[in-house]
Parts: structure tokens; sequence; C-alpha cells
């Protein structure tokens, strides 16, 4: 080995280069950022090739001074920290001061910009670093061309024009979504591929992800001491890849494990198999709480209070997931991305509204009698929730009945009229899947089986946190059972004795179920026996009390809910619409799937051309 000395300054920048400048995209992510920090209020962006041969970044922000153009092509030189405490609480993109010295140790780089009291711009290379006079409004261009020309090692690790130009795409999505404030242009090979005009969010989000994302998302508005504001899609909308997934720390975009983890767990109740939510997403924190000094590339944050934050993520987001949207828009509701939202509807006051009873008048023909349906649904309950015998019964909190379920349309009632409850009145079952309502806004469609099974689900969560309202059979229910299933009943006798099953052997090969939940006492034993005893078999007790609870009631659910071609009457189907209308997250059913869709009076008015 040579004897110890110091690096050259080109070879010092191009070692940082590897860590900040990784690709085309990289480069752009650190023009972009500090074009912000200038506060500017439009940026232009132009590529070619994918950003290789050259990016070129114009803004209109408060430029750079003469005397500071050189300096800001040395490492460790920035304008937007002075001192440990400014690095603490960083407000601003960039801090580092590392960036344009390594992209200029890669690349043809070319600096021109003019402050507001300079008579005329000034232009600075990356190579000779001599000034020179040049015209420009105002504001900053950074010119990079040719990356990589000096070190073509480096050069070969880049992929194809498209694939660069794919990930340059990616990183000025993210600040626009982020900053939709600023106006922003961006071009590839002289091709103007988004040219997005200075707005609010929605807007912009509805730009860059589609109206069918708005149309189909939720919105996100938390406050305390942190605040959490955006859109996330419904379950039924979610995706194959985890393609369209934003999350902004103070303007920042981050790939952060922990948001990503409360995220998830946020939607384990509605979205299941391997899809993932869409969603865009601002957090906004106090600077000083959060650590964005972690990765050269800025990609990563620290948090001080990393469990708080989760917690927040995780409830903001499985409150509003739990919310039923038909109290909102609906499912099939699709707003234009250029609109503002509704007020009424933005309110939170909107979501928990009761809705007014309508009069009381004798029912006509055909029309909804809702008088009889509070009646009529422990009819229709019974078929899974029977009436509990008092030596069986246990104390459960009565759920608050809405106004609206002992009560029927009025005679005459105009479509336009807003009140009414959100699914409507029911009109009909069609081949005995689905059942017709109306309601104000027109046709409501609704998949009986999944919106049954997603209100047993719940009942069924609320039950099992205390103790188990079970129904004694007469006549034990005697079912033959494999060997491994004889020992797991035996090995998991405890948990399903929890779960409001009690079991004891009737042979060498059967099993005689003596109670069953009160919520199942009507469904096939059998089946349901051997597939609760297939997956309490395939998981360690312990998991099956915390991570596989829910995956036990969602089978348990889905066996009790009511069956494709069970005929049901108008008052049941009622009942049945109200009860989804009192149950969280009852968009979905257990497996992700939507219970129900709107259809517009407009849209069916469309489709039949009327007015046309």
């Amino acid at each position: 080995m040579s004897a110890i000395h110091h690096l050259p300054e080109l070879l010092i920048n191009q070692i940082a280069a590897g860590e900040v400048v990784e690709r085309p995209a990289s480069v752009l992510k650190e023009v972009l950022e500090n074009a912000l920090d200038a506060g500017a209020h439009s940026i232009d962006v132009q590529l070619e090739d994918g950003g290789v041969r050259r990016i070129r970044v114009a803004d209109d922000g408060g430029g750079i001074a003469r005397d500071e153009l050189a300096l800001a092509l040395e490492r460790h030189a920035t304008s937007k920290i002075g001192s440990l405490e400014d690095l603490e609480r960083v407000g601003t993109m960039g801090f580092r001061g590392e960036a344009l010295a390594a992209i200029a140790a890669v690349s043809r780089l070319t600096l021109t910009s003019r402050t507001a009291d300079a008579d005329h711009a000034w232009r600075i290379a990356g190579e000779e670093k001599e000034l020179q006079p040049a015209a420009l409004n105002s504001g900053t261009v950074v010119d990079v061309a040719n990356l990589y020309f000096n070190t073509p090692a480096r050069r070969k690790f880049l992929k194809t024009g498209g694939t660069e130009y794919a990930h340059c795409e990616e990183v000025f999505r993210r600040v626009a979504l982020a900053r939709p404030d600023i106006a922003m242009q961006f071009a590839h090979n002289g091709r103007v591929v988004h040219r997005l005009p200075a707005g609010d969010a929605r807007t912009r989000i509805g730009t860059l992800m589609g109206s069918d994302f708005l149309g189909n998302a939720r919105e996100i508005r938390a406050e305390g001491a942190l605040r959490l504001t955006g859109y996330t899609s419904l379950p039924a909308q979610a995706r194959n890849q985890r393609d369209a997934q934003y999350f902004f720390v103070n303007g920042r975009p981050v790939r952060d494990k922990l948001i990503t983890h409360a995220i998830t767990q946020a939607y384990a109740d509605i979205l299941h198999g391997a899809r993932y939510p869409a969603y865009v997403l601002f957090l906004e924190i106090n600077p000083a709480t959060v650590d964005v000094n972690v990765h050269p590339a800025k990609i990563e944050v620290r948090f001080r209070d990393p469990h708080g934050v989760h917690q927040f993520v995780f409830h903001a987001l499985n409150r509003t997931l739990a919310e039923f949207g038909g109290r909102l828009s609906g499912p099939a509701a699709t707003p234009s991305p250029t609109s503002a939202p509704d007020a009424a509807e933005a309110s939170p006051a909107r979501r928990t509204e009761h809705y007014p009873p309508y009069r009381q008048e004798p029912a006509r023909p055909g029309q909804v009698a809702m008088d009889a349906a509070s009646q009529s649904y422990l009819d229709f309950a019974a078929t899974a929730r029977p009436v509990i015998a008092p030596s069986v019964a246990f104390p459960v909190a009565a759920k608050k009945i809405p106004p609206w379920l002992k009560t029927e349309p009025a005679p005459g009632a105009s479509a336009n009229d807003t009140s009414g409850p959100p699914l409507g009145f029911a009109l009909a079952q069609l081949h005995g899947i689905y059942i017709l309502a109306q309601n104000a806004r027109g046709l409501v469609l609704v998949d009986m089986h999944a919106a049954h099974e997603r209100i047993l689900y719940e009942q069924l969560k609320v039950v099992l946190d205390g103790t188990p309202a079970i129904q004694r059979l007469l006549i034990p229910a005697v079912i033959e059972a494999s060997s491994a299933e004889m020992a797991t009943a035996q090995s998991c006798a405890e948990i399903l004795l929890r779960m409001g099953f009690e079991l004891s052997s009737a042979g060498p090969k059967e099993l005689a179920v003596r109670s069953v939940p009160a919520l199942l006492a009507n469904v096939s034993i059998a089946e349901l026996m051997h597939e609760l005893l297939a997956e309490l078999g395939e998981y360690p007790a312990s998991e099956i009390i915390t991570q596989r609870r829910n995956e036990l009631l969602a089978t348990m659910a889905c066996h009790g809910a009511v069956r494709a071609h069970r005929q049901l009457t108008v008052p049941e189907m009622n009942a049945l619409l109200r009860d989804m209308e009192a149950t969280e997250r009852a968009d979905q059913c257990n497996h992700g799937r939507p219970t129900w869709t709107q259809f517009s009076l407009k849209e069916l008015d469309n489709f039949f051309l009327r007015g046309q």
C-alpha cells in the first residue's frame, strides 16, 4: 500500500457522486429540490434520451448571486443551514451542499442564474468555473449534459433510455404531487408530457393519478399533534403492485418501513391477497421531531417518536376506511378532478348527521313499507342470529337503531329529495343474489351475501372481544373427523371454547358439537368445523389468538352469511340495508370486494339517451 495522502478534489466529488447521483433521476431530484428551496413559482423540465444525454431545469426562483455561483459548485457549500440547530430542524428540501458538486464531477454542468437586483444573468460551467454574462429573465437554469461521460464504468450500469425516462418521470410526479401550488412542465425529446398549472392538491392529484383514483378513494383529514391529509383508495380498487403509493413528510417524498407498516395494518382487515392500496398522503410534523439526515439521497427519515407516528397514521386511515361510504358519496361516485370538493360533503358534521325520518303514512301497493322492518329484521336475522335463551344469553350492549329503521318513505316522495337513508329502500331481488334499491341519487345494487358477510364479521369481532353469546344445541351435532382434526380439536379446545364452540369426542373419529356462537347457530356445522379445524391445525395456538384471529372470524362470517338464491322479502332486504348503514367497513366484504354500487339518475338517463 502507498503512503497516506489526500485525495484530489475531483476524485472526492466523484466518490460522493456515487452516493448522490445514482442515475439521471437522482440528478433531476436534486435539481428540482433546489428549485423548490429557491421559492420558484414555475418549473420547466426538459429531458433528452431519458436524461442521459441532457437534463435541463429552469425555474423562476430567487436565483444565485454572481459572487456565489462558483461557491455553489463546491462541496458542503449551502445557504440552507449554518449550525447544528438548523440541521436538527431542517425545513428545506436540500441542506447537504453536495448535490451540484457531485453532479458537476460526473457530467458537463452549466449553471445560469440571475437575482432580482442583477442587471443580467451570469453563467458558469462546472469544468472551467469561469463566469460569463448571459441572458435570462430571472431565476436559475441548470443544464446537465452527458452524464457519466468521464466515468464510463458507471455509465455502463445505466439502463435503456426508456427505463431511465420512467424513473425521471416518477421523480417529477412526486415533486409535482408535493407542490400543487407551483406550475410545472415536463418534456422529453421535445414532446411535452405534463403541463400542470398551479392549483389545489385535489386538482393536481386528479391530473396525475387520474379521475378514477379520486372517484374510488377516501379523503383523509386527521389533525392533532400531527396532521395527515390526502387520499387513499378503496380496497376494491387495490392494485397488483406498489406503483401508486406516495407518502410525504413535510412535503418531502419518503420511503419509510414504519409508515408502510402502519398503512398495511390499516388495510389488513379489508384487503386480502397480494393486493396493494393506492394512496397520496401528506404528513405534517414538527421538523425538530424528524431526522432527515439519514441517507445522502434524503429518501429516508427517522422519527423521534416512531410508535406515536405509527399509531397516528394507522388510526387515521383505519377510522376513515371504517366509515360507511354511503354517508358521503358512495363507491361509484366519480368527482371531477378539476372541481373542488363539495363543502357539505367535506364537512366532518356531514358524516355523523342523522337523516330525518320519513312521515308515517299508510303504505300504498308497490310502496316499500318500513314500519314492520324492525320486527321482520328478527325473522331475517334468525338464519344466523336466533333469539338466545335466557339461560345462555350474555349481556351485550344494545346497538342504537337509526331513526329511519322504523319508518317508511313518504308517498310521492321526490327522487331529488336528499333526505332518507344512504342506501334507500329495497325494490326487488335479482336472481336471489342482488338487492335492487332506490335512494335519492338513483339506483343502488347490493351483493347481499358479501354485505351480510361483512355485517357478521364486524359483529363477531365485537362479541369475541367480550364473552360470546352461545347457542347450545338440544341434540349435539356429530361430525366425522380425521385423526388430524381430532388432534386439533383436542389441542385447541380452549381457543374453540373462547370462540363459542364446545366440542367433545363422540368416538374414535367423531366429534360432537354441543354449542356454537349464537350468530352462527343456523350454519352448516359440519362444513364450518372442517374448515375451522383445518386452519387451526395449520398455525401455532399463540399465532391463532393474535395474528390469525380475524382470518378465522372471516371464515366463520362467510359460512354464516345469507347464501345466494335465498329469497328475501322486501322488509328483510330493507333490514339488511339498514344494518349495512350501521356497520363499519360495510363498503367491502371480508375479501376486499365491494358490497354495493350506485347508479345515479344521470347515468341511467345517459344510458337510455333521455333528453338527447
